[in-house]
């Protein structure tokens, strides 16, 4: 296999972040993520403390989101929330960049915004990803091209102390021309341009649209550290079959993993 299972499991961060998620469902998410060994959950600030008690010891970080999902919440209340996550057990942080002042070129804002954010966590000993949204940026802005700005966001958070650039939040939905709303999420683009935008200091995680094994196998072949997830079941217990039919195979190698210029 390519990969271990271990470095596969600990790629993902087990997603429980819909608007419409219930207590046991959270707690089901949660012992889900403890029974397969993920890096962490990605949750909502309300849900870290019982997060926290459920995976005691488990080796699973609980990760809560700030700014979620649209980033438009004040710099002070940010940097409240994470406080607030992290006295309640949080070990990361993932939290939205305001991306209307990103569009409007504010970059003093901006910086300072996640640098609040980045400052509160690491006095709790918490590691922080910063979510740039890509989908909203397509067509650039301030003056920029799309990946002139997806560039310089990634640049201005490594100055401010991020410990990640994070392409999406996987709720960035665009209106198409159609009316429809969706969104593309991680791309192989988007994934290449992130990681070469910072240093080795800082890593990338890929979220949104991240459904099967070979795209979990691409995320990490283009460089990123982490992947937001909900398929994590399937994802890894397609490892575990894979590992069992073809141990010495190229079953895990990349495969239809192909991205192309859309999301996976």
């Amino acid at each position: 296999m390519k990969y271990t299972y271990e470095q596969v499991a600990k790629t993902i961060d087990h997603s429980l972040l819909h608007p419409t998620m219930t207590d046991a469902e959270l707690e089901h998410g949660c012992r889900l993520a403890a029974r397969y060994g993920v890096a962490s959950v990605c949750i909502k600030p309300y849900a870290v403390k019982r997060a926290a008690e459920l995976l005691q010891g488990k080796g699973v970080l609980v990760g809560a989101v700030i700014g979620f999902p649209h980033g438009s919440s004040t710099t002070e209340s940010k940097r409240f929330e994470t406080q607030l996550a992290c006295q309640d057990g949080a070990g990361e942080i993932d939290m939205v960049i305001n991306v209307g002042k990103a569009l409007s070129g504010d970059w003093d804002y901006v910086e300072q915004d996640v640098r609040a954010v980045c400052e509160e966590a690491h006095q709790h000993g918490a590691r922080v990803k910063v979510i740039l949204e890509n989908d909203y940026l397509t067509k650039g802005g301030a003056g920029l091209s799309s990946d002139e700005l997806k560039q310089k966001l990634c640049q201005l958070c490594e100055r401010a102390g991020a410990d990640w650039v994070k392409t999406s939040s996987g709720y960035g939905f665009v209106k198409q021309a159609d009316g429809t709303y969706h969104y593309q999420g991680a791309t192989e683009h988007d994934l290449t341009l992130m990681r070469a935008s910072v240093s080795e200091r800082v890593q990338v995680k890929a979220a949104g649209g991240v459904r099967d094994l070979d795209g979990l196998f691409k995320v990490r072949d283009l460089g990123a550290s982490r992947c937001g997830a909900t398929a994590t079941a399937a994802m890894l217990d397609e490892y575990q079959r894979r590992a069992t039919s073809e141990p010495d195979g190229p079953g895990a190698m990349a495969g239809s993993g192909k991205l192309g210029t859309g999301g996976y």
